[in-house]
C-alpha cells in the first residue's frame, strides 16, 4: 500500500472513529469555564446555555468560574485539558488581548484554541455617577478637559473590555482620564454609585434597571448601533464620534484538537439556544443579540477582534506583566 493510501485509511478511520464519539458525547458531565466572576452578563449567559443544554444533552453542563489575571487563569485552565468536549470555554473578549498583554503567556490563543460556537454581542453603555453635571457625550468630554487628570473610570482589570472601552475613549477624544481597576461589572457599579469613580463603559445588562431608576446616568451606546434595551439612547458614535464602538463578545473555545464531528455536534447544540425565541428574546431586552456562526466564522471574528484591540492596546501602552 502507498503512502498515500495508507495516509488516506487513516484519516477515515480517524474521522470513524470521532463519529463514534461524538455519537455517544456525552457520557458524564461537562465543565463550562467561565472567564469572568459569578454576577455579570458573560456569567448569567454561561448558566443560561448551561442549564438549556443540560436539559438537551441529558448531561450536566457545570458552570465553574475562574476569574483573574486578565482572563488567563481560565484559559490556561481549558488549554491544558483533554480534547475530549468535557472542558470547555465560555470566553470573551480578553481574550484577544492574551498574547499581547503577556510576555509569559505559555499558550498561544489564536492557535490552541478550537472555536466551537459563537453566543453573540452585549452593547456597551457610557455611564456616569448620578451626581455627575453631564448629560450627553460632548458635555462630558468637556468637563473632562476642563479637568485634565481629575477624573476618573472605573475600567475592569487591564485588556478588560471595560479598560480598553476607556482607553479608546482617552485616544479618540483627547482627553486624561485616569483608569482604576475593579474585579467585575458589579465592582465597578458598587464605585460609581458611591461616588468612587465618575464614569465607566460598563456592559449594558446590568446597568438597565439603575439607569432607568436613575441610580446611574446613562449618556450613550457605546456599540455601533442603538440598544433595543435603551432604543432612545444615542450611541457613541452618534454623538460626536464617528467610528466609535465597543462591543463585548462571548463564545465557546476547547483545547486545540477537538475532533470535527465533536465541533460539528457542539456547534449544533450552542446554535439552537441561540435561535430559541424566548431565549433570543430575553437576551436582545437585556442588549444581548445572540448570532448563530459556524466554527469557521467564529475563527475569523477572532482573528479580526484581536487586531483591532491590539491596536488600541499598544497604542495605550498596556502590559499586564
Amino acid at each position: 500500500m502507498t503512502l498515500l493510501a495508507r495516509g488516506l485509511v487513516f484519516a477515515a478511520a480517524a474521522l470513524a472513529a470521532g463519529a463514534a464519539f461524538a455519537q455517544n458525547y456525552p457520557v458524564k458531565p461537562i465543565r463550562l469555564v467561565v472567564i469572568s466572576p459569578p454576577g455579570g452578563t458573560t456569567d448569567a449567559l454561561a448558566r443560561t446555555f448551561s442549564q438549556r443544554i443540560t436539559d438537551s444533552l441529558g448531561q450536566a453542563v457545570v458552570v465553574d468560574n475562574k476569574p483573574g489575571g486578565g482572563g488567563v487563569i481560565a484559559a490556561a485552565t481549558v488549554v491544558n485539558a483533554a480534547a475530549d468536549g468535557y472542558t470547555l470555554l465560555f470566553g470573551n473578549l480578553s481574550l484577544s488581548l492574551m498574547k499581547m498583554l503577556h510576555a509569559r503567556l505559555t499558550f498561544e490563543p489564536l492557535r490552541d484554541f478550537t472555536p466551537v460556537a459563537f453566543i453573540g454581542l452585549t452593547d456597551s453603555v457610557l455611564v456616569t455617577a448620578p451626581g455627575m453635571p453631564v448629560k450627553t457625550v460632548t458635555e462630558l468630554i468637556a468637563y473632562i478637559k476642563a479637568r485634565p487628570g481629575g477624573l476618573n473610570y472605573a475600567g475592569g482589570t487591564t485588556g478588560a473590555t471595560a479598560h480598553l472601552s476607556g482607553e479608546l475613549f482617552k485616544m479618540m477624544t483627547g482627553t486624561n482620564i485616569i483608569h482604576v481597576p475593579y474585579k467585575g461589572t458589579a465592582a465597578a457599579i458598587t464605585a460609581l454609585i458611591g461616588g468612587e469613580t465618575q464614569m465607566a463603559f460598563l456592559s449594558l445588562p446590568p446597568c438597565v434597571p439603575l439607569i432607568q431608576s436613575g441610580r446611574l446616568r446613562g449618556i450613550a451606546i457605546g456599540s455601533a448601533k442603538r440598544s433595543a434595551a435603551l432604543p432612545d439612547m444615542p450611541t457613541v458614535a452618534e454623538s460626536g464620534l464617528p467610528g466609535f464602538d465597543v462591543t463585548a463578545w462571548n463564545g465557546i473555545l476547547a483545547p486545540r484538537g477537538l475532533p470535527r464531528p465533536l465541533i460539528a455536534k457542539l456547534n449544533g447544540e450552542f446554535n439552537r439556544v441561540n435561535e430559541n425565541a424566548d431565549v433570543k428574546e430575553k437576551a436582545l431586552a437585556q442588549g444581548t443579540n445572540l448570532e448563530v456562526q459556524t466554527p469557521e466564522q467564529f475563527g475569523a471574528f477572532l482573528v479580526a477582534q484581536t487586531e483591532k484591540w491590539t491596536k488600541v492596546a499598544k497604542a495605550a501602552g498596556m502590559r499586564a506583566d
